[in-house]
C-alpha cells in the first residue's frame, strides 16, 4: 500500500511537470476555464440569482466548470496519449500497481484543481468582498469531484482511439456541463424534464455543494438562505449522495471501458 501511494505521488509530480512544459496543455487547462468564467459573469450582469447577486452566484458555480477542463479533458488526453505509447504498459508491467497509475493521474489532477479553485476565492474576495464560508467541505467536494470526473476520463480515454480523437470525445461532456449544468442557473429554473436532467448531471452535486461551501447559503434545495456551518452539511446530503453514486457508476464504466494497450493492439 505504502509502494502504491510513493508511486502516485512521483507520477503526479511527472503529471504535473509536463503540464507546466505544455503550452497547449496551460492554456487548455488553466486559462480557458478562467476565460470561461469571465464570459459567464458577463453573461448575467447585474441580476441576482438565490439571493445573492449574478457575479457571485456564478463564480460560486465555476469549480464544476473547472472540473471538466483540469481533470476530465486533461486526463482523456494523457491516458489516450500514453496508452497509444505504450507507456501504461510499460508502468504496469513494473511496479506501480493499476490503481498507483490511476492514482497518480488523480493525484496530479487534484493539485490543479485546488490551486485554480483557491484562485477562485481569491478572485470572488477581490472582486466581490466573499471569503470562503466552509473550508472543509469544499475541499472535500474536490476530492471527490476530482475522483468521479477521473474515473469518467479512464472510461472515455477506453472509446478515443487515438490522442488527435481526444479533442472529439471530450466535446459532448464539455457541451453537457456548460449548458445543463446549474453553473449561471439554479437547476429549477429549468422548466419540466430539462431541470430534471440538469439536477441529475454528474456535474450538478459538485456544483451546488461547492456553491453552499463558498457562499454559506442553501444552493442545493433552493433560495441560498444563510446556514450555519452544520445547517450547510445537512442541506448538501442530498448532492453527496447524488455524486457518490456518480461514483459508483463512473468506477465501474472505468472498469469496464479502460484500457492498458492500444486499441489496435
Amino acid at each position: 500500500m505504502r509502494t502504491d501511494v510513493l508511486h502516485a505521488i512521483r507520477l503526479a509530480r511527472l503529471d504535473l511537470a509536463l503540464v507546466g512544459r505544455n503550452t497547449m496543455v496551460l492554456f487548455n487547462v488553466i486559462l480557458l476555464p478562467i476565460l470561461m468564467a469571465w464570459l459567464y459573469t458577463q453573461a448575467v450582469g447585474t441580476e441576482r440569482i438565490d439571493g445573492v447577486a449574478g457575479r457571485l452566484f456564478v463564480l460560486a458555480g465555476v469549480p464544476g466548470l473547472l472540473l471538466v477542463f483540469a481533470v476530465f479533458v486533461n486526463l482523456v488526453n494523457s491516458f489516450t496519449a500514453r496508452r497509444e505509447e505504450l507507456v501504461l504498459k510499460r508502468l504496469r508491467a513494473g511496479q506501480p500497481s493499476g490503481p498507483a497509475i490511476l492514482g497518480g493521474g488523480a493525484l496530479g489532477a487534484l493539485v490543479l484543481y485546488l490551486a485554480q479553485v483557491a484562485l477562485l476565492a481569491v478572485w470572488m474576495w477581490r472582486s466581490e468582498g466573499v471569503t470562503v464560508a466552509n473550508v472543509p467541505m469544499l475541499v472535500v467536494v474536490a476530492i471527490l469531484g476530482v475522483a468521479l470526473f477521473c474515473l469518467f476520463a479512464a472510461a472515455f480515454s477506453g472509446l478515443t482511439p487515438n490522442a488527435e480523437l481526444a479533442q472529439v470525445t471530450v466535446l459532448p461532456v464539455i457541451l453537457l456541463v456548460m449548458v445543463g449544468a446549474p453553473i449561471a442557473f439554479p437547476s429549477d429554473a429549468l422548466p419540466g424534464a430539462l431541470g430534471t436532467v440538469s439536477a441529475v448531471l454528474p456535474a450538478t452535486p459538485v456544483v451546488e455543494i461547492a456553491r453552499t461551501a463558498l457562499l454559506g447559503g442553501d444552493h442545493v434545495s433552493g433560495g441560498g438562505e444563510a446556514l450555519s456551518t452544520g445547517g450547510q452539511w445537512a442541506a448538501a446530503l442530498p448532492s453527496f449522495a447524488i455524486l457518490l453514486l456518480w461514483i459508483a457508476v463512473a468506477g465501474l464504466l472505468a472498469r469496464w471501458l479502460f484500457r492498458w494497450e492500444p486499441r489496435h493492439g
